[in-house]
């Protein structure tokens, strides 16, 4: 088995539910497990992960994996919400899975809304982590392709071309197919 993985998708494709259920597992087949997440992200507590469906399952909270040592008989990391890390920290993972021979399981989003990687995901697909899409279909009222892009709105309903990608929650975002995020991200475009 690989021992570092990415776990990508949309919002709302189940990765933090997915990390739950490997976390639960994994750990009832005896395993020790370590799940950690960004202390950026607050939404539901400091040391907590929630899914949207309703499951829950305790995390340290860190402000980055500089300094972080995994317990020695720990087996699997997990580690949510990947995206807000920086590079350095996967470097730090990826010494964690060679050097101490861990599986390190990476959960969280490739793409920004403006179609960029975040830092901390390209550093994942350089290193090598092994890929796993999560996939979702898209939000738009009908459509059943899969979800493959974030489209962001501002509070009037319009999609936000710029800005900090390092926003919490997805009440201004919706996951969308190729042909949706064209369409209405490049529409100010052919209004010209």
């Amino acid at each position: 088995m690989a021992n570092l993985h990415f776990h990508y998708g949309v919002m709302n494709s189940s990765k933090s539910a997915a990390l739950i259920m490997n976390a639960y597992n994994m750990s009832k087949s005896g395993n020790v497990v370590e799940v950690i997440k960004p202390s950026f992200d607050s939404r539901f507590g400091v040391e907590e992960i929630v899914s949207r469906i309703g499951l829950t399952w305790q995390a340290a909270a860190l402000s980055n994996l500089q300094d972080y040592t995994p317990n020695y008989s720990t087996k699997v990391i997990l580690v949510d919400e990947v995206q807000f890390f920086a590079p350095s920290d996967i470097d730090k993972l990826v010494q964690i899975a060679d050097g101490q021979d861990k599986i390190v399981m990476c959960y969280g989003l490739m793409v920004d809304s403006n179609e960029q990687m975040f830092p901390a995901a390209k550093r994942l697909v350089e290193v090598g982590a092994k890929l796993h899409l999560m996939e979702s279909n898209c939000q738009m009222n009908g459509c059943m392709k899969l979800a493959t892009h974030h489209l962001r709105f501002n509070k009037d309903g319009k999609v936000v071309h710029a800005g900090e990608q390092f926003e919490l929650g997805d009440t201004n975002y919706k996951s969308v197919c190729r042909h949706h995020y064209y369409n209405l991200y490049h529409m100010k475009d052919k209004e010209r």
